[in-house]
């Protein structure tokens, strides 16, 4: 009795704090697990309630999903924003360098995010855009660059995702560059579509 009464998982829970433990719990699994091939059943175990009750908070499984999604996106968010303390260099170099970690640490949820795949709805797409234009917002920012450039940076950005997505897709030993010499090379890349940009000025 005493155990079922300290474990926060048969606590009776708010539907709100019901429905964050239940994506905390999906984030959890979709580090190492697809998030197409997550079990809705051991994310209910887990949580200590039964597959149809998590069906109350969730009408679909993709609904579910898309609730995990946005949150490991809010999340990616968070975790790559920059000091701004620092330097508008320093600021994209720290931006830059957190978001290969997180695509190094959640490579196949950020191939969904990008490409959508498992989840066939459009609202993934929607949670990518949202990653992508606060980041570029961000660069714009922290640069003082001119809102006209916004189009070149949100490209930008795009090379940079693809170039991690190669580079994680390669095992440690064998990748070519260290993970500076990457960062490096993006910013190099940010400076030379900077200076053919007629808009580049604040």
């Amino acid at each position: 009795m005493l155990n079922s009464v300290s474990d926060p998982s048969r606590r009776r829970l708010s539907a709100d704090d019901r429905r964050r433990q239940l994506v905390g719990i999906g984030l959890a699994m979709i580090i190492e697990t697809p998030i197409q091939d997550l079990s809705l059943d051991q994310v209910a175990a887990e949580a200590g309630i039964s597959r149809g009750l998590l069906f109350h908070y969730f009408p679909t499984k993709t609904d579910f999903y898309l609730a995990c999604i946005s949150a490991a996106g809010r999340r990616i968010l968070r975790n790559t924003a920059p000091d701004e303390s620092a330097s508008g260099a320093d600021q994209v170099w720290g931006m830059v360098t957190a978001m290969v970690e997180q695509i190094e640490r959640r490579r196949s949820f950020y191939l969904t995010l990008v490409h959508g795949s498992g989840v066939a709805d459009p609202r993934v797409s929607e949670v990518y855009d949202s990653v992508r234009s606060v980041s570029t917002d961000r660069v714009v920012g922290a640069l003082g660059l001119a809102p006209a450039t916004r189009p070149v940076v949100h490209a930008w950005w795009a090379y940079v995702e693809d170039r991690a997505l190669s580079w994680t897709a390669v095992p440690t030993d064998e990748r070519t560059g260290s993970l500076p010499e990457l960062v490096s090379h993006c910013e190099t890349v940010l400076q030379a579509v900077l200076d053919v940009s007629p808009d580049a000025s604040p």
